[in-house]
């Protein structure tokens, strides 16, 4: 085949350091922006972002041209530089130093958008915590609880 074609869709969730409560309304949905930002200058097409006060949430289709773990590394330390100049109440803004990845089969794609939309419902009844045990298991990923939290 004398073309490469691909479409990924990956959803990735990763949390503040400690998962602290940092990302409030007012800077929200400028981080968000700004993570799409992110994706979309290294060709990985942002679909939907969203995330609660410790966390967030990233659809987006993973480009052929850059590796997942790079992807990852752009997004997290070029966002945790950017917030870090918004405001002394972000000055010690980080994230965790893990995250996950999980695909998502293109019929489904709307189902996740309805998910990452409904974020601040969907934590009124469920933890971070228990959210993303839900997805590793879900997905049956093997993991020590001891190592997923920092």
């Amino acid at each position: 085949m004398p073309q490469s074609l691909v479409r990924n869709y990956l959803h990735i969730i990763f949390s503040t350091k400690l998962r602290r409560h940092l990302i409030d309304k007012n800077i929200s949905s400028e981080l968000h922006s700004y993570l799409g930002g992110i994706c979309k200058n290294l060709e990985c097409n942002p679909v939907m972002i969203g995330g609660h006060h410790d966390h967030v949430h990233i659809l987006c289709t993973l480009s052929q041209k850059i590796a997942l773990m790079t992807l990852l590394e752009k997004i997290k330390s070029n966002s945790s530089k950017w917030i870090k100049t918004k405001g002394k109440s972000y000055k010690d803004f980080y994230w965790q130093s893990g995250y996950g990845a999980f695909s998502v089969n293109p019929s489904e794609v709307d189902v996740v958008i309805r998910y990452i939309e409904n974020q601040e419902e969907h934590h009124r009844k469920k933890t971070f915590q228990e959210e993303y045990i839900a997805f590793l298991k879900k997905y049956d990923i093997e993991y020590d609880e001891r190592y997923i939290w920092d």
